[in-house]
């Protein structure tokens, strides 16, 4: 309780023998010791009518169900975890044989109703025109740069300026 050394001891020692004197230090210290004899006493019996009352209130029977509810097999929670291993060791990248977001959904996700299918057809169809008029001007500049490169490679040729290809319309139809 007290971190007393022994030089602490000596002093406390040569203190009270100057203080109380030789004669009636044995008597001092029986004194002493029966003191700390009384308190200590009372410091179990306060102990003991407080495990008692404890014990009366039911602390030991809520420690034990705590206890119990506590432990992971009495809960159930191994046939949890039995359950879940199969889970825990799915890889979604590993679990359809396309790659994408489509195999990472269930095929439950993947059908389509009517009205999707026909919307997925018409941006398929927008998308197919889009490439189909930006590779249109790609080849429209490539052919008007290689003319403009054979008039400037022939001698006393003036170069004209290479006509512009019109924009392909690439806005989306109305929908009905």
């Amino acid at each position: 309780m007290f971190d007393i050394g022994m030089t602490e001891l000596m002093v406390i020692g040569i203190v009270a023998l100057i203080v109380v004197g030789p004669k009636d230090l044995p008597g001092m210290f029986r004194t002493l010791g029966r003191t700390m004899g009384k308190m200590r006493g009372m410091a179990r019996e306060f102990q003991r009518a407080m495990e008692d009352a404890a014990d009366e209130a039911g602390v030991k029977d809520m420690r034990s169900d705590l206890k119990g509810w506590s432990n992971p097999k009495k809960l159930g929670l191994d046939r949890l975890d039995e359950a879940t291993k199969d889970l825990r060791s799915w890889d979604p990248d590993r679990a359809g044989k396309t790659t994408g977001h489509a195999a990472k959904r269930p095929d439950a996700a993947r059908a389509k109703g009517p009205a999707t299918q026909a919307l997925t057809e018409e941006r398929a169809a927008q998308a197919e025109r889009i490439r189909e008029a930006a590779a249109a001007r790609a080849q429209a500049r490539r052919d008007a740069e290689a003319a403009k490169a054979a008039k400037a490679e022939t001698p006393g040729a003036t170069p004209e300026p290479a006509p512009t290809p019109e924009p392909a319309a690439t806005t989306p139809e109305p929908r009905e």
